[in-house]
């Protein structure tokens, strides 16, 4: 079941999970706006190679969230053909130069300016999503929950965060339980069916799918009004709270010095984007 999970939490032994919820959204904060704020060829290989070690020591393997590295892929690929598409001198535009490496048709040329803007467009994905899914996957949504109250974000909303993150395997068990009994009815959604037919097909399974979902959040807030929730209570104390160690401080600080690299290469010249065409 593992590896039909699509964004779930994934309890591992690993020094990634070690660490309090508040550190891992310290560092996934500061890390995200280092790779944000450049366009710098150099800090974004060094920023993915420290993305790539980070979820290499986290012991959660790239099966487990393959659903999410296509989704990427995919998603990477159809964002650089429109960007192509839309303007295909944007790079020209950002380096000042044009070399063009070969014409396509009409106002298509393919430049190395627009290729190498193209390839940090997808290094940027490269140093995101492994740490954003990391996040996900090595945090119990209770904790990520403390954490969020923690840095003065409103416990109810920390606490609706938990519950959405906990929803979502289940969700995905609601599913794949609907979508094997309309199998078992006849209605065919395997890979022998034509695509036109399956998407038609898989019509079927949304309304049950909305119906008990309904049924589920109308269970859970009805509980919660009947506890008293958020009733008269500005604070609250968390059980899944953790106290600072040390590899906290150390991830927060790594975070830090990664966003101090990504400011000082990136705008020592004053410009955001890495020029080797000068």
């Amino acid at each position: 079941m593992a590896a039909s999970t699509v964004l779930n939490y994934l309890p591992r032994k690993s020094v990634v999970h070690e660490l309090t919820g508040t550190s891992k959204l310290a560092f996934f904060l500061l890390f995200t706006f280092a790779s944000m704020i450049t366009y710098d060829t150099r800090v974004l290989i060094i920023l993915m190679l420290s993305s790539f070690a980070i979820f290499k020591i986290s012991n959660i393997r790239i099966r487990e969230v393959r659903f999410m590295m296509t989704f990427m892929l995919v998603f990477l690929f159809l964002n650089n053909l429109f960007i192509f598409l839309f303007n295909p001198d944007q790079g020209t535009e950002i380096y000042g130069t044009r070399t063009v490496l070969f014409h396509l048709f009409w106002r298509y040329d393919v430049t190395a300016e627009q290729m190498f803007y193209m390839l940090n467009i997808s290094l940027k994905y490269f140093v995101a999503l492994p740490v954003a899914i990391l996040f996900i996957a090595a945090t119990n949504p209770s904790e990520f929950a403390a954490s969020l109250n923690k840095i003065g974000v409103s416990y109810r909303i920390g606490y609706a965060v938990s519950i959405a993150l906990r929803y979502i395997p289940d969700i995905q068990r609601d599913f794949h339980n609907i979508s094997q009994a309309q199998q078992a009815r006849g209605v065919e959604l395997g890979k022998k069916e034509k695509l036109l037919n399956r998407l038609k097909n898989s019509v079927s399974i949304l309304m049950p799918l909305i119906m008990s979902s309904l049924a589920r959040i109308d269970t859970i807030s009805n509980a919660m009004e009947l506890r008293g929730f958020g009733k008269n209570q500005k604070k609250r104390t968390w059980y899944m709270q953790r106290p600072f160690r040390r590899n906290d401080w150390l991830a927060i600080a790594f975070g830090a010095a990664l966003l101090v690299m990504s400011l000082v290469i990136t705008f020592w010249d004053g410009n955001r984007f890495f020029n080797p065409f000068v």
